[in-house]
């Protein structure tokens, strides 16, 4: 994207926030493709209605996503304000079904509605998605390739927990963690669960990721997820797992492998089956199946810091270790798959900054929850829509056609651009 394409997307964003300037009817279109979604979310419309005795809520669950998937896709919808003012347009509520949403009512949302329910409605569009196309050099990979990883995510609490947790943390600032499986053959993600972001107990990516291990997966992963007891469940599952580990790591080699003329073009240094740990190590878990590790060149870089302080990762010395329990591939093969693990790190920049989840509309986690499993319904959409592997120019496309900018003739034409599976 470059600088003018930013600029635009930025100031529809902006738009709908300033006071002096409304959101019009001409500024909102593209609202025939979200009816397509309510059949597919009706089935949420009584919930959170047991308590209504009197029967006069106004504002329904699957209502409310539809409003929140409007605010996803529309550059000049940034705000629960602004999707207030957006909800009293004719246009909008003849065509979403719905009427006036007051801000009361959007706020009380997600005290109300359920975002468990959401996880019943993602596996149904994710298995309505053909694979896109997989790598010709990854034909003989028998599992399904899922990237593995977190992000976090900030969210500036109401006023009173902000005071709170400034005066006793020093930050105004409470963070979520969002732990993703993203399925490289669909370019989509599969599964994505929030919790604190304080990475322990629960909330420890590996103790997640061991909660909802599937068979016939390769899980690719980096360095924070190299545990021994998570490798052992992983392969005993029936699935692989491609993960880097850190530079000091301890290991015995016991075997090393030939390396072919491919392995060398690929920078591979040696492919050894290992025992992982030290064998002076009284930890009491061990490796219960054969590992190998593959050393691959890269170029090294010294220890970066974030801006405003803080570390953006470990210093590498120029040699990337990869611990896997495949041992009847390539080492080329094992540098290609976790080369994809950069897909995954894209996808989080598209996820925040593109589609709108860098600002969340509700600061309470299940709010959070239900505006992170739209965020996901929504890149789905697109995938259906398009038919064809989306970029991000499909997205952009598709919200300069929800604000206006663009015809349907424009982004038909666009879709029809697009690379086939």
């Amino acid at each position: 994207m470059d600088a003018l394409e930013f600029s635009v997307i930025l100031a529809g964003a902006e738009m709908a926030d300033k006071k002096s300037k409304w959101v019009k009817a001409e500024d909102v279109q593209g609202l025939k493709y979200l009816p397509a979604l309510q059949q597919l979310l009706r089935r949420l419309h009584e919930d959170g209605c047991a308590r209504d005795r009197a029967g006069n809520r106004k504002l329904h669950y699957d209502e409310y996503c539809l409003l929140v998937l409007l605010y996803l896709f529309s550059p000049v919808v940034s705000s629960l304000r602004s999707i207030v003012q957006v909800s009293s347009l004719a246009k909008v509520q003849k065509q979403l079904g719905c009427s006036r949403a007051a801000l009361g009512s959007l706020s009380e949302a997600t005290s109300v509605f359920d975002a468990q329910r959401l996880l019943e409605i993602i596996p149904e569009l994710a298995n309505s998605l053909q694979p896109v196309g997989r790598d010709a050099r990854l034909q003989d990979l028998r599992h399904t390739l899922t990237l593995v990883d977190g992000t976090v995510l900030q969210a500036l609490p109401r006023l009173a927990e902000a005071a709170l947790l400034k005066r006793t943390t020093g930050s105004g600032l409470v963070k979520w963690r969002l732990h993703t499986h993203f399925e490289v053959d669909r370019l989509v993600p599969v599964r994505m669960d929030l919790t604190e972001g304080s990475g322990k107990g629960a909330a420890d990516e590996r103790s997640v990721l061991e909660s909802c291990l599937q068979a016939d997966r390769t899980y690719v992963m980096d360095r924070g997820y190299a545990k021994f007891e998570l490798f052992n469940r992983i392969q005993a599952v029936g699935s692989s797992y491609v993960c880097r580990i850190r530079d000091n790591s301890q290991f015995q080699p016991l075997a090393t492998r030939p390396l072919t003329a491919d392995d060398e073009a690929a920078g591979i240094l040696s492919d050894q089956v290992v025992h992982l740990g030290s064998p002076t190590s009284t930890h009491s878990a061990c490796m219960d199946h054969p590992v190998r590790i593959v050393m691959v060149r890269v170029k090294p870089h010294p220890k970066r810091g974030k801006t405003g302080g803080g570390s953006a990762g470990h210093p590498s010395d120029g040699v990337l270790r990869i611990v896997t329990n495949l041992m009847d591939v390539p080492a080329s093969m094992i540098a290609l798959i976790y080369q994809y693990r950069w897909t995954i790190e894209i996808f989080f920049r598209f996820f925040k900054h593109v589609l709108g989840c860098r600002h969340l509309i509700s600061h309470d986690e299940n709010g959070i929850r239900i505006q992170t499993y739209c965020a996901i319904i929504a890149c789905l959409v697109i995938s259906l829509w398009s038919g064809r592997k989306p970029t991000l120019r499909t997205y952009e496309m598709i919200c300069y056609y929800f604000s206006g900018l663009a015809s349907e003739e424009e982004l038909l034409a666009h879709l029809n651009t697009l690379r086939s599976p």
